[in-house]
């Protein structure tokens, strides 16, 4: 993994020992930018469709980018919808590594994938996920697997598990391990405007433990997951941006907002009164609907979990 800016450390180590020391998830060290709500599909798990709105400009994208990267925030996902659909992505994808301090993660689903410029967009892109499952119907990105993994970025496989495609896990696990890309197994979480997918847990979880031993260093989906589903503990140590800047918060799926994020620094806003009632929410929310990056973000201030979900990016070699 390549070195940050020196300046970054302090930020995001500074907020981890607040955090720690509040013992509460005040500033989060992941953030999940959702670049866009435009997108191909129409996966009956997902509701960003629901809600489109028009794409911001660049400069608006950049002003929130620099809000980031002035965070605790250690790592910043591009998501969507679709982010391949914004015209500006390569500027963006530059801006993000070459003025930001954070690493880049950038999730796409798009299946004409080998059609896009990917060796010129890898460069700026630290982690790239591909959305692969039933969902998303396109399963023949699998075949594809093999040349991504030539890319220089680290390549994961990001499949939505429902309780109808739990059957079809090892497959893809199996198709990765061979591959030489990894895998985060994510489960269907109920999400408001979409039917019931979410997998029975205590098969899921099953199921992931074996696959982490038949296919070692492959999956990174963290064990805390699971025990954090069924203590019903969620953090906000992780945030959400919407496609019109403004935050997620306490999170998505209950879908209130905070600050617009172009105009409102996030780290102060952080500390406010509004900011510790929403987290109090989240707190007394009985919902339990066990989103992946809320129930999993826990697992990377442990030393064992973040060996355990690291692992297959540290310690795998590409095949």
């Amino acid at each position: 993994m390549r070195l940050l800016p020196i300046k970054k450390y302090p930020t995001t180590c500074g907020g981890i020992l607040r955090n720690l020391a509040a013992r509460k998830a005040i500033f989060p060290f992941y953030a999940s930018f959702k670049l866009t709500s435009r997108c191909h599909f129409g996966c009956p798990f997902c509701n960003v469709r629901a809600d489109l709105v028009p794409d911001m400009p660049t400069s608006d994208i950049k002003a929130i980018l620099d809000n980031l990267s002035r965070s605790p925030v250690l790592m910043t996902s591009f998501e969507g919808g679709e982010p391949l659909l914004r015209d500006d992505i390569g500027e963006l994808l530059a801006y993000a590594r070459e003025k930001c301090s954070f690493y880049l993660l950038f999730t796409t689903s798009v299946k004409n994938l080998p059609a896009y410029p990917l060796r010129d967009y890898a460069r700026f892109i630290d982690f790239l996920h591909v959305s692969i499952d039933e969902g998303h119907n396109n399963l023949e990105l699998f075949d594809a697997l093999p040349a991504l993994t030539e890319l220089d970025t680290q390549v994961s496989v990001q499949t939505v598990v429902t309780a109808q495609t739990l059957p079809a896990l090892e497959s893809k696990v199996r198709r990765c391990y061979e591959a030489g890309a990894n895998i985060v197994v994510i489960p269907a979480t109920h999400m408001d405007k979409t039917a019931d997918f979410f997998p029975d847990i205590n098969a899921l979880e099953r199921k992931v433990r074996e696959l982490k031993k038949r296919y070692p260093f492959t999956i990174h989906t963290p064990l805390g997951y699971f025990s954090a589903f069924k203590k019903a503990k969620c953090s906000s140590a992780s945030i959400i941006i919407a496609p019109d800047g403004r935050l997620y918060y306490p999170c998505h799926i209950l879908g209130t907002k905070g600050p617009d994020l172009r105009t409102v620094d996030l780290t102060s806003w952080l500390s406010t009164g509004n900011a510790r009632e929403l987290r109090q929410t989240m707190r007394d929310c009985a919902r339990n609907c066990g989103w992946y990056q809320y129930y999993s973000i826990a697992s990377y201030t442990s030393v064992f979990s973040v060996m355990e979900a690291m692992g297959p990016m540290l310690f795998r070699k590409k095949r």
